[in-house]
Parts: structure tokens; sequence; C-alpha cells
């Protein structure tokens, strides 16, 4: 626990409100993003598109969890970018006729309704594959080879891809998934990809992992919990796709499970625990713990 400690002294003064250090890091990573991946043709321009517009949450996690111990700016923002490139890949795909078939995302048209399904298909390919070539560059450091692993099973078999299998087998599947299959679909769809985001920094610095770590854990589950209770109370306009789809498709959620009461109670209980694991770094998390509190009280 001393690197935390370490941290919150160099950084106690470093935490700013969530609103602004969100927009800060959406500009910082979107301009890294235009540098870093600046081809003129229409891959290029379908995988920027693909990153474009998102609240880019998870490249904030990873930024916010790099300040916290140190790590040069150039680093995180590799790190920052790479989270989001999977991140968009997964939606590019996930948006396809044959997963989810969605024709908005982020309140535009989505990828393969704005160009087509093999440019979908090849931009999600192209931005998985980009997201590794940005964590191998020798200013991620020592602690390249971990992160990478990390990355991988956050985002592969073991992770949010096996998360997607599981999603998809339950809309088919003759009875609904109970809560504890449910909260384990949702840590892989989800979860693991924010703590691997929340983690990054503590990864990139060789330090503790322990208290991110349930921070993201409790964050990771609330995000869900929130989503589908925007499923079912959002403004498709302000969330920026279709809502009230897994209602009409008699998908199990944590709505239908807990019903609306006790899920929004259980967000604002997760919430908490992610604000309590925080306490080891002082004042110097603030902004990650308005961050949990955004997390269950946003409209998109």
């Amino acid at each position: 626990m001393a690197a935390a400690a370490d941290a919150t002294a160099r950084h106690h003064s470093s935490a700013r409100p969530f609103a602004q250090a969100l927009k800060d890091a959406q500009t910082r990573i979107t301009a890294h993003m235009d540098a870093r991946l600046g081809g003129g043709d229409a891959l290029h321009a379908a995988m920027r598109y693909a990153v474009t517009g998102g609240k880019m949450l998870r490249g904030f996690l990873v930024l916010e969890s790099a300040r916290l111990h140190g790590i040069t700016e150039e680093a995180a923002l590799e790190a920052a970018l790479a989270i989001e490139c999977i991140h968009a890949y997964s939606l590019v795909h996930d948006d396809l006729p044959c997963m989810d078939d969605d024709d908005l995302r982020r309140g535009q048209p989505t990828v393969h309704k704005k160009w087509d399904e093999a440019m979908a298909v090849l931009a999600g390919d192209s931005l998985q594959t980009f997201a590794f070539e940005l964590l191998a560059n020798p200013r991620i450091g020592p602690q390249a080879l971990p992160l990478i692993r990390g990355l991988a099973q956050a985002s592969g078999k073991d992770g949010m891809v096996s998360g997607q299998m599981l999603d998809i087998a339950a809309e088919t599947a003759t009875t609904p998934l109970d809560l504890e299959q449910i909260t384990r679909l949702q840590n892989r769809k989800t979860g693991c990809l924010i703590s691997w985001s929340a983690t990054a920094g503590a990864v990139m610095a060789g330090a503790d992992e322990t208290p991110l770590r349930r921070y993201a854990d409790a964050l990771g589950l609330a995000f869900q919990i929130a989503d589908d209770i925007l499923d079912v109370e959002g403004d498709a306009a302000k969330v920026g796709k279709a809502v009230r789809k897994d209602a009409d498709a008699g998908k199990a959620t944590f709505v239908s499970l807990l019903g609306l009461d006790a899920a929004k109670t259980r967000a604002s209980a997760l919430m908490e625990q992610a604000c309590e694991a925080l306490t080891p770094y002082g004042d110097a998390a603030e902004t990650l713990k308005d961050t949990a509190r955004f997390v269950i009280s946003r409209d998109s």
C-alpha cells in the first residue's frame, strides 16, 4: 500500500471535478487519436468515426489511474487510446445485423449503416489490433507485457467476448438468467474492460492494484445496472441508441430480476463500495469518487 500513499502525497492537489476532468480527457484522447490514426483512406475514416463521440469513460479511467501513480502523459495516452479502440471495436461488431442489429450508436448511424457490413468488420478488426500496437510502444515502459496480457484476457475468450457470447445465448435460452448468472455475464461483458482501465496506472507503475481493482469491480457492476435502468427509463435521444429493447426481447436484466427501485438501491450501494475502496489514495482520488457518482446518475 506504500505506492498508493506515495501517490497521494505527490498528487494531493491534482484531483478535479469529474465533468472538467472527463472533458479534458476526451479532448486529449481525441487529439492523440488524430495524431496516431491519421490515415486518409476509408478504413482509417471508419476507425476514427467508431472511436469519436463516446463518453470515453474507459480512457478517462486510464488517465486518472495513471495520474495517481505518476505515469508520463505519453504512456498514459497510449494506454487510454488503446482501451477506447478495444471498446469501439466491440461496439462496431455488436451493432452488426448478426449480433445486436442496431442502426444508431452515440446518436449517429452505426458503422455498418454509414459504410457497409464489410467495412464495419474490417474497422473493428483494425481497431482491435491497433490497440495492442499502441501498448507495445516503448513509452509504456517495462510493464508493457503485463498490460498487454491483461487487456488480452479482459477483452477475449475469458472476458468481454465471453460475456457477449453469454448474452447472445441468453436471448434463446428456455429459461431467463438468474441474478448470479447475469452478474457473471456482465462482469465479463462490461466489467473486465472497466477493471483493466482503472488499474492500468497501477500496472504501469508496478504498484499494488488491489484498491483500484476493488473500485473497478463495484464501478463496473454499477455501470451495468445503470445501463439496465436507462433501458427502462431513458430517452433514446439522450442515450444515443434504442431503448427498451431488453424488455421487448424478454431478456433478463438487473431491473427485471430486482425491480426498478431495488436496482437503483443496489447501484447506490455499489457506488458507496467503489468510493470506500479508494480510501488509501485520500483526497487524490476525489475525481474517481465523482466518477462513481456519475455512473449511477447519468442519462446517457
